[in-house]
This record gives structure tokens, sequence and C-alpha cells, in this order.
């Protein structure tokens, strides 16, 4: 970042055409927020507490939980703060954090999915081995490779965006600081920087999608080869919830981020979906649709009762 630059704090205005509609637009955003921390926390509280939901798969769920309260948190206090009748500024460097942290959660976050769909590839392919490909050290070496694409992927775009000069307009069309939004608004030539980012973001996406894609062709083989219905039924029951996880995080990405022809309107719908409502519904597809995890929630929540008895 240049540290001549003569802008110190941007303006977000927030999400168009919702002028006079700040109290019911705070009131729906913190319930979902709060709704999406306590979901994720009780999901992880539950995972840690039962020791058979210790293996390889539930060890990737607590970790998506994680992500899943982190990624709203990067955007949706400032919205709230500004809903609430308070100041729509936010620092130079607040801006570059927020556009980092968006893009690091969020990539590393679609590599947990990966690995995750990869994960039930081998339990499902490959049974008999799957302790041993899936062993502990696999497992955070497979955790700390999503992190690395995250982190570099992050500081690449933030470093093209924020090497730019900032010396005029400071007025964010948008309800956080994002790529599209930022780059239009440098004082340099910003045409380099738009290609070299959306060329990034597109990379990332494709990648996404092409291992999940891959995973579940050879996973949906694997469950047609099985023979009694039963075993189908249950093949397939343990990957449902992740499917429907993907589909409701990284099918906004998708449309967000490769559309030939950007509308401003659709944009930020997704954009909400992807930033608040995928995280809430990832915490109801997983206890919804998962007995082990119910099943610990109950204990947890029976443990609950008898200590607030005694």
């Amino acid at each position: 970042m240049r540290n001549h630059t003569e802008l110190t704090e941007f303006i977000l205005l927030g999400i168009p055409e919702t002028q006079g509609l700040e109290i019911v637009l705070f009131v729906i955003f913190l319930f979902i927020y709060l709704f999406t921390l306590l979901g994720n926390l009780l999901i992880l509280t539950a995972i840690i507490s039962s020791s058979a939901l210790h293996t390889p798969m539930y060890f990737f769920l607590g970790l998506l939980s994680i992500f899943d309260m982190l990624f709203p948190s990067v955007t949706c206090p400032k919205m709230l703060f500004y809903l609430s009748g308070q100041s729509h500024a936010i620092s130079y460097h607040g801006c570059a954090a927020q556009l980092f942290f968006y893009h690091f959660l969020g990539s590393t976050e679609g590599c947990l999915y990966s690995v995750m769909a990869y994960d039930r590839f081998v339990a499902i392919c490959h049974p008999l081995r799957y302790n041993l490909i899936m062993r502990p050290g696999v497992c955070v070496g497979l955790v700390l490779g999503a992190w690395t694409v995250g982190c570099l992927n992050a500081t690449t775009l933030t470093s093209f965006t924020f090497r730019l000069t900032y010396c005029g307009p400071n007025q964010v069309g948008y309800f956080f600081c994002d790529i599209p939004a930022v780059l239009p608004l440098a004082c340099d030539d910003s045409s380099l920087a738009q290609k070299v980012c959306s060329t990034i973001v597109d990379i990332m996406v494709l990648m996404f999608w092409f291992t999940v894609c891959i995973s579940y062709t050879r996973i949906g083989i694997a469950i047609l080869k099985i023979r009694s219905a039963e075993g189908r039924k249950k093949a397939f029951s343990t990957c449902s919830a992740h499917l429907t996880a993907i589909l409701c995080s990284l099918g906004p990405v998708v449309i967000i981020y490769l559309q030939s022809t950007p509308n401003p309107l659709l944009g930020f719908v997704v954009q909400i979906l992807n930033n608040y409502v995928s995280p809430m519904l990832n915490s109801l597809i997983y206890s919804l649709r998962n007995k082990e995890v119910k099943r610990s929630l109950k204990k947890v929540f029976h443990r609950i009762v008898l200590i607030s008895l005694e």
C-alpha cells in the first residue's frame, strides 16, 4: 500500500433503494447474524463434546462452522453499525482489512468444501482404506493447504487493489469494501488490476467447482454400483447435506463473479445471500440432516438443562 494516499476513509453507501428501511433491515440482519453465530456455535459444541464425532468428516465440519461464524463477521457488524444511524465511514486500512479477510475466508472456505468433497469420495469409494488415507496428519495438511491458498489469494487481490492511489471520490457504492466497488475509485489506471483480480477470482471459482464436480461424479458412479437400496440410501445420506451446503454457498459465488454482464441489483441480492444467508443455512442443513449431530445436540441441551436445574 502507498503511504502517500490522500484518502483516509471511504464512505459505504449501503444497499441501494432502501432509504427509510434502515430499522427494518437492522432487525432482519441482526437476527440472521445472531442466528448464524448461535447455530454454528451449537454445531461446534456438539462436535467437540461428542467423542463419536471426532472423525475427519466432523473435523472439517467443525472448521466450516468456525468459518461460517467469521465470514459474516467481516461485513455484518459494520453494516449493522450504519443501519442503526451511525456513520457510514470506514477507514482506509479498515477497508483494506475488510477486503482481505472477505477474500481470505471466502477462498479458504471454498478450499475446505473441496477438501470435504474429497473426504466423502474416499469414504465411499475407498472405505477400507479410509482411515489410512484420511489419517490425522493428512487432514491437518489439507487444512493448512486450504489456509495457504486462501491467504495467498487474498494477499494478491488486496495488493493489486490497494497498490493504486486513491485521492478522489471516496463513496463506495456497496455495503462493504469489495474489489469491483473499490477499484473504480482509484486515481491511477486500474485496468490491469481489474483484469488480474477478475482472472484470479474466476480461476479460484472454477477450481472449486471442478474439484467438487470430479469428486461427486466419482461418488455418484460408486453409489450406482451399490446393489442394495439400503446401502445406496446410506451412502447418499452421508453426502446430501454437504452437497446441499456447497450449492447454497458456491452457487451465489458463480452468479456474482462469472456474470458476462453484471446486474447491479441481482449482485446485491446474491451477495447478501452469500454473505449472510448461506452461513446461517449451513447450520440448519447440518443439524437437521445429520443424525449424529442431532443426537449430540440433544445431549448438549440435556446437560444444559441439568446444570440449570442444579
